[in-house]
């Protein structure tokens, strides 16, 4: 709903999903969730990830920063300072720790488009390859491949024999 009328995610509209998380759990579970519950732990933001390869996945803020466009975002900017006005344009922005520099640009291609690109360039020059390989002129003797045969057929030249009968 927020996003058709176009409304911005703020720290509100998260705390008010925790908020309806934590009703919902609190219906099903009346006589609350154990301590060592992963989704106790994580409502009361005591969750201990160490060990675990969900750490990867925290970002301290401190410690990252945004690139767009090989361009490194900086604090306190907007994104229309990068974009432009254009509400339409799709963006893709880059996670990176600081100080790494900027991030590997994507493939133009997928794998797969890729392969498929491959494969048809590998048909395509077996055809041509059978072709050139295909050296059968048995047609140049026919009628249809004389030039002069159709100018012939006009003036009525085409049965003509010199031998008598």
């Amino acid at each position: 709903e927020q996003v058709k009328s176009s409304v911005c995610l703020t720290e509100q509209h998260i705390c008010d999903a925790l908020d309806i998380l934590r009703g919902a759990i609190m219906i099903v579970y009346s006589m609350n969730l154990p301590p060592h519950d992963p989704i106790r732990q994580e409502l009361e933001n005591r969750e201990c990830l160490d060990g675990t390869q969900d750490k990867k996945w925290i970002l301290d803020p401190g410690m990252t920063q945004l690139w767009f466009a090989g361009k490194e975002m900086q604090c306190g900017k907007k994104l229309l300072d990068y974009v432009g006005r254009n509400e339409k344009t799709k963006v893709i922005v880059k996670v990176q720790k600081r100080g790494q520099g900027a991030p590997g640009r994507e493939p133009m291609l997928t794998e797969e488009e890729q392969k498929k690109i491959m494969l048809a360039e590998f048909k395509r020059r077996e055809e041509l390859q059978k072709l050139d390989e295909d050296d059968d002129d048995a047609y140049l003797d026919s009628s249809w491949a004389d030039g002069s045969q159709l100018k012939r057929s006009f003036q009525g030249l085409t049965n003509i024999t010199w031998k008598p009968h």
